[in-house]
């Protein structure tokens, strides 16, 4: 290996310096393109984790999921879903023993006796779901089967829910289902014949949206937006980025993007990208991001791949080439345009 002097080491330096523009390179933590920086983004965004969608469906324990979940709050995550259950009272709980300003919502609360079970348990909010379609809607709501419900019959139905549960001090996100299939002109009808709620969010259940058409539907809803994307094309994070550029505060996540099919946006590569990439601010603390990730897979089962960006043990390792350990000695950022370290990661 080419050993070079220290003249050399700092010219070299120098020089990697004039391509850096500040904010873009933070040094000890990132070296990303300026172009990333040239198109307004907001200041912050809140990410909301689904996690506990997946974790309390399978075959944990009640102290892992516990375990978890607690992990999940520590590391600043400033809302999570968790599903309603015979359990929620003590989850919520142990939500609130870690964080009480953590936002605890219930999913998928499609009746008034549902919204009436949430403020029971202690949660602070309720996604309504808004069915996608007319009659096909029943290949989701069994209740309906049989019935030639039409569109609007269905949004009137999840009106009453959202009524009510404003009515009850609740939190009220009105979920918009398969929002791939909305043109401008339905989500227009669909959101006139909804009463006011605190959040709009567009559900991707299919992963059809790409970044341009999410982006779309987001200006087109007048008043607070969020969006739930899935990685079927693996754009679920470019859609996250594009959405909140164009106005959505903001993105349901999940840890290691576990989720049905392709998965969620990953927690660890969004509250990344939005912080490294474009510079806006998630309030998470990045360095528990690798370890909750290690947790979850262990406790799920299901591993997360070498590489997986930015928390996979791979993830910073470029193998042990000459040039490999002659850029580490002139500059760590480099290659590895994030520093390990803040997502609890390293570099080998």
């Amino acid at each position: 290996m080419t050993a070079f002097g220290s003249g050399e080491i700092e010219a070299f330096r120098a020089d990697i310096a004039r391509s850096r523009v500040p904010g873009a390179y933070s040094p000890g933590r990132w070296s990303v393109a300026p172009g990333n920086r040239d198109r307004a983004m907001p200041a912050r965004v809140r990410l909301r984790d689904t996690t506990m969608r997946t974790i309390g469906s399978l075959p944990v324990t009640p102290d892992a999921k516990l375990a978890f979940l607690r992990r999940l709050v520590a590391c600043g995550v400033p809302e999570i879903v968790l599903p309603l259950s015979d359990d929620s009272g003590e989850d919520v709980a142990a939500v609130k023993s870690e964080n009480p300003d953590c936002v605890v919502v219930c999913p998928f609360v499609s009746t008034v006796d549902s919204v009436e079970r949430a403020l029971r348990a202690g949660y602070d909010g309720v996604q309504v779901p808004v069915p996608g379609f007319g009659p096909a809607s029943s290949v989701y709501d069994p209740d309906a089967r049989g019935e030639a419900w039409t569109r609007a019959e269905f949004v009137a139905r999840s009106a009453v829910v959202v009524t009510h549960a404003r009515a009850r001090g609740l939190r009220v996100v009105a979920a918009l289902m398969m929002a791939s299939y909305l043109t401008r002109d339905v989500l227009a009808e669909t959101l006139a014949a909804l009463p006011e709620a605190d959040e709009i969010t567009l559900f991707d259940g299919p992963g059809a949206l790409g970044p341009e058409a999410f982006a779309d539907l987001v200006r087109a809803v007048d008043g607070p937006v969020g969006v739930h994307p899935h990685n079927t094309f693996g754009l679920a994070v470019a859609c996250a980025a594009s959405s909140v550029r164009a106005g959505a505060e903001v993105v349901e996540v999940s840890v290691n993007g576990y989720c049905g099919g392709p998965g969620n946006a990953d927690l660890a590569a969004t509250a990344a990208a939005f912080e490294a990439l474009y510079g806006v601010r998630t309030g998470l603390h990045l360095t528990h991001l690798t370890a909750l990730s290690r947790f979850a897979a262990r406790l799920t089962g299901h591993p997360t791949a070498r590489n997986q960006p930015i928390v996979g043990p791979d993830a910073f390792y470029w193998g042990d080439g000459d040039w490999v350990r002659r850029e580490a000695e002139v500059d760590p950022l480099l290659h590895n345009c994030v520093e390990p370290t803040l997502f609890g990661n390293e570099r080998r």
